[in-house]
């Protein structure tokens, strides 16, 4: 992504929490809590969490750690976003939590730091002038993984035309990841216009 598509996709997120409010998650582009958690309850699907380390790429305010509080422990989770704003409300809401921690950073050009389990929800869903920007990050993402990514994309043939957002072309996706990852696994059936893929480290 160039700066301005960077700006845009910052402006946007400012602008919804204008409208929506601070903290909220349509403040972070989700149409309502129901579509932000079932995306979760997807990815999970990526393996045992428990006593795992755990990358949350585009963060937000951190609801994935809540999430993922409610059905695994002893997990180490690292939490990153651009946004300041999201990143000092997520610091707010778990100051007092052990072994978790949020950064300000832009994850398509920081150095990731190695994980278990890489999740990123949302992140690959902006659009950008750049066709090899998805795949190159879908790279580098995995890349952090230990034993499994998972993330999550709009499904083109079922996604609206969108200004900012952009869907893609589901087996193109899959092939992409087929030829760098052993198993790779895909879910499209918890919401109308989304689909999430696993990208296994070994092929058990």
């Amino acid at each position: 992504m160039d700066l301005i598509e960077k700006a845009t996709v910052m402006h946007y997120h400012r602008h919804r929490i204008a409208e929506f409010q601070h903290g909220t998650v349509e403040s972070l582009g989700w149409r309502n809590a129901h579509s932000q958690q079932a995306r979760y309850q997807t990815l999970i699907k990526a393996g045992d969490l428990n006593d795992a380390a755990v990358l949350d790429v585009g963060c937000g305010y951190g609801d994935l750690k809540a999430f993922l509080d409610r059905h695994f422990s002893g997990f180490d989770y690292i939490g990153v976003d651009q946004m300041p704003e999201f990143i000092a409300e997520a610091r707010k809401r778990f100051a007092s939590i052990e072994r978790t921690a949020f950064y300000q950073t832009d994850f398509s050009t920081a150095a990731l730091p190695q994980a278990d389990y890489v999740i990123a929800s949302g992140v690959l869903g902006y659009r950008c002038k750049n066709e090899s920007f998805y795949t190159d990050m879908i790279g580098k993402l995995y890349n952090s993984a230990k034993v499994a990514l998972a993330f999550n994309m709009l499904d083109k043939s079922r996604f609206p035309q969108h200004d900012l957002l952009v869907g893609h072309d589901r087996e193109e996706i899959l092939t992409l990841c087929r030829v760098l990852s052993p198993r790779v696994e895909c879910f499209n059936d918890y919401l109308e216009d989304d689909f999430t893929v696993v990208m296994h480290r070994n092929d058990g």
